[in-house]
């Protein structure tokens, strides 16, 4: 199972539609392909020896020890049941998750709320219309929609990613 790492005014919120069942076993977001984490790193959102990124056990430590503490980084997922493909997935099922995403969101006040991948960001928002890049705030936080981290050229996501990072410069509480 994954435990979602939430802080209040974090840097970031970064919100899936699903895991995949490998990420679910290991208790890692995208831990079953480690793209997502290297494109993190590689826009300076962490900073890891990559191959510290490819090992099971170091990126467990990563995200539970680090990824919000140190680098004030939050994650949840619409959906918690693990697939293998979102198509899986069966409609309504995201309803609470979206209800927590919100909750997070308003509660937590993160400075930017980036959506991976428009699977995520459409079911969010109930709508297949949207454009990759920056969308309307939810309250005071900045909304971004980024391209899914597996499939295409990483300089675009990291692109994406740097983006992010500037936008969400500040101060962050753990608590």
């Amino acid at each position: 199972m994954i435990a979602y790492k939430i802080s209040k005014n974090a840097s970031i919120l970064f919100v899936g539609i699903n895991p995949h069942p490998g990420s679910y076993r290991r208790g890692v977001p995208f831990s079953n392909n480690k793209m997502f984490w290297y494109l993190l790193n590689r826009a300076g959102l962490l900073n890891e020896v990559e191959s510290d990124l490819r090992g099971d056990e170091s990126l467990k430590h990563i995200y539970d020890k680090k990824f919000l503490p140190e680098y004030g980084l939050n994650f949840v997922n619409l959906v918690d049941r693990p697939t293998i493909d979102v198509t899986e997935l069966k409609k309504g099922e995201e309803q609470a998750g979206i209800r927590r995403a919100l909750r997070i969101i308003r509660t937590y006040r993160p400075k930017v709320v980036c959506f991976i991948g428009k699977i995520a960001f459409n079911i969010f928002y109930s709508s297949r219309k949207c454009d990759w890049g920056w969308q309307t705030k939810i309250g005071d936080a900045r909304v971004y929609l980024m391209h899914f981290p597996i499939r295409g050229p990483a300089a675009i996501r990291v692109k994406e990613l740097r983006e992010v990072k500037s936008a969400s410069v500040g101060t962050f509480d753990v608590s």
